[in-house]
């Protein structure tokens, strides 16, 4: 029990709990509130404090800051806020004394076993921590270049969670179980991962009987997900977040974290207060003319009021903390574009917290990935402010597949896209990089199944296969889902590698989809957020049953990086690079290429400034197969065929040091392939 003498008036900074030798420091900002407790309690399934302590409004306020120093309070405590205020949701308030309300600074949140969302159960708590007594033993930021990285999206869980990942139950599915699967990381070649939201996220934001897999649901911006840990133990879960990022940078490959900065997991009007509504909620939202209801720029309900300045201090403060205390490298902002709207839903020109984030020091050598568009219609790719910011290139991923698939009339659009898309971002001394190319990612289908199904199959979601999105630009190669037609699967591997292979291969900086090297499937969904099961986990079966696309992919990465440290170019401003000519266009006869409408083939050769390297690439995405003349090699080099995605595994990709030379003056494409040669 903490008594009157160990409650001291506390200080307005740093916000949050503080650890001090002989104590806790707590701050917390709220404007409308008039009255501010601090609850204890003893375990995570109380349901009621085992202390209250009250903030005197004269002793523990300065300004909007509530504060109180506790002697004796150290790491590991759990505790929550009270908040009283106005209950006037027509003015935007919503405050509830009874309410447990999170400490929006803390870094660690415990969640009860019988934790029921929305309804009377023991809630979730916040968790003091002391960061400072970790061992980050000598870690350092890898702050790899973007022409030298290559971008794995992948899912904490699902990622381990399988029964067949041949880890032990106490692993699956958490943190330490990707720690065991770096090696395979490794083997594959990729060089930085992009978790799916680590951020604490209610999983039960989801529909009836399901579950929220994916986490774009945060309930704290500063928290790793506990449910992700190994143990019960808060503090246990942040030391294992950082044992696998520690683990990660001893491999080489750097972390990226998907963060949620656009809207919270307590919904609408209807939604639960767990933190921001119960603490000042017409401060951290957006709200209608009627301060009732939420503006939805997010589709989930509520958005985050980014740009009002106590919110905008938050973003830049988790985003700090995530950089300095966890050590990670980049962050993909989920709807990044919401970051632009002020506190009427107007898009601004130059909006406070993005030039912030974009001139912070803190983040001079950070990866900043924006996701250049929100769910109200807002679209900014090539727009985004700033200079260093890159973008998720969506309009990479439908000329790929209009191309791939064989639609008529995607040519130039496809043309485009393989030279970093300059109709987007050739201005300035912007990179080629700018560009995050992918043509899968966590929403929509995988690329297994962008190639077997032309309609998504949402059922197991319960709404009736009306969610996700409609218009996939896939094609199911002759048969919806699974086949044993022993040619529409030759079909579909041949196109899972054209896609791998332009992917990787295109200017700009590329991203794959876990288990798209191995064709993982969803059975059709693409909006698997509410399945944790097999649906969505990383099937590991798949490695052998699909050995031949792994090894592809993992060839073509290492041409990826082989081709930019041998073709030099690729690092320089894309608009001095396209003004070289290091990129000449040819049809199936030499210097005639057909832009046509109908057309549905291309041939390029790319040269390396001196001229010493030279790669030549045919695209034929017609049905039938058709005869490309081959333009001579360089004086005193010959052609070697890098790869051929017609041809059966293992023949289908050579390695970049392969001897084989081809004297022909043409070559036979066989309909849906992609063939290289090089020459060096």
């Amino acid at each position: 029990m903490i008594k009157g003498k160990d409650i001291l008036p506390g200080k307005s900074h740093p916000l949050g709990p503080t650890v001090c030798d002989d104590g806790v420091n707590f701050s917390v900002f709220s404007k409308h509130g008039t009255e501010v407790s601090l609850a204890l309690f003893d375990s995570a399934e109380d349901i009621l404090p085992s202390q209250i302590i009250p903030l005197d409004p004269i002793i523990n306020k300065t300004y909007h800051y509530w504060h109180v120093f506790i002697n004796g309070l150290s790491a590991g405590q759990l505790y929550a806020l009270q908040v009283n205020g106005p209950d006037e949701p027509s003015q935007g308030h919503r405050f509830n004394a009874k309410n447990i309300l999170l400490d929006p600074y803390s870094k660690s949140v415990s969640v009860p076993v019988s934790y029921i969302r929305g309804v009377e159960s023991p809630p979730m708590k916040s968790v003091i921590v002391d960061t400072s007594d970790y061992d980050w033993e000598d870690d350092q930021p890898i702050q790899r270049p973007f022409y030298q990285t290559v971008i794995y999206e992948m899912h904490v869980a699902g990622f381990t969670k399988h029964p067949n990942s041949g880890l032990s139950d106490n692993l699956r599915g958490t943190y330490k179980g990707v720690i065991e699967k770096i090696p395979y990381l490794q083997e594959l070649g990729i060089t930085a991962v992009e978790l799916l939201p680590v951020f604490q996220f209610d999983v039960q934001d989801g529909p009836p009987g399901k579950v929220n897999y994916w986490g774009y649901s945060p309930v704290s911006f500063f928290a790793p997900h506990h449910g992700y840990g190994t143990t019960d133990d808060p503090l246990r879960t942040l030391d294992e977040f950082r044992d696998m990022v520690k683990a990660f940078h001893k491999a080489g490959i750097e972390v990226i974290l998907d963060v949620v900065y656009n809207h919270t997991g307590e919904g609408n009007e209807n939604g639960p207060s767990y933190c921001f509504r119960g603490l000042d909620n017409s401060i951290y939202y957006m709200l209608e003319e009627n301060k009732a209801y939420y503006s939805n720029y997010s589709g989930t309900g509520n958005t985050l009021n980014a740009n009002q300045s106590i919110v905008r201090r938050m973003i830049i403060d988790s985003l700090h903390f995530w950089v300095t205390e966890m050590h990670i490298d980049g962050f993909r902002f989920d709807l990044a574009s919401i970051l632009s709207r002020d506190e009427d839903g107007r898009s601004l020109q130059n909006p406070p917290v993005l030039l912030d984030i974009e001139t912070d020091p803190v983040f001079a050598g950070v990866k900043l990935i924006a996701e250049a568009w929100d769910a109200a219609g807002l679209y900014q790719v090539g727009s985004f402010v700033g200079d260093n910011w890159k973008e998720w290139n969506g309009r990479f991923r439908d000329d790929l597949r209009s191309f791939i698939k064989g639609d008529p009339g995607t040519l130039s659009g496809l043309v485009t896209r393989l030279v970093g898309s300059p109709d987007i971002y050739n201005s300035g001394d912007r990179e080629a990089e700018q560009s995050i190319n992918f043509v899968t990612c966590h929403d929509g289908f995988t690329l297994n199944d962008l190639v077997s199904y032309n309609n998504k199959h949402n059922e197991a979601n319960g709404e009736d296969n009306r969610d996700g999105n409609n218009d996939n630009i896939s094609w199911n190669c002759g048969v919806e889902g699974p086949s044993d037609d022993v040619q529409i699967e030759l079909l579909r591997n041949r196109q899972v590698k054209n896609f791998i292979c332009l992917t990787v291969l295109s200017l700009g900086a590329p991203m794959i989809l876990m288990g798209d090297e191995v064709r993982r499937s969803q059975g059709g969904n693409n909006n698997a957020y509410c399945q944790d099961n097999e649906l969505s986990w990383f099937d590991w079966t798949l490695l052998q049953k699909h050995e031949d696309i792994f090894r592809f992919t993992k060839e073509v990465i290492k041409i990826r990086l082989q081709r930019d440290t041998a073709l030099p170019g690729y690092q320089m401003p894309l608009h001095q690079m396209l003004s070289k000519d290091l990129i000449n266009w040819h049809g199936i006869n030499l210097h005639q290429p057909d832009w046509s409408e109908h057309s549905r083939s291309i041939a390029f050769k790319i040269s390396s400034i001196s001229g010493k390297m030279q790669m030549y690439a045919v695209l034929n995405a017609y049905y039938e197969n058709l005869e490309f003349m081959i333009p001579p090699p360089a004086p005193f080099k010959a052609w070697r065929i890098l790869m051929d995605t017609s041809v059966p595994f293992p023949g289908d990709i050579m390695p970049w040091n392969s001897k084989s030379s081809f004297q022909e003056s043409s070559y036979l494409a066989n309909g849906h392939s992609i063939v290289i040669f090089i020459a060096d």
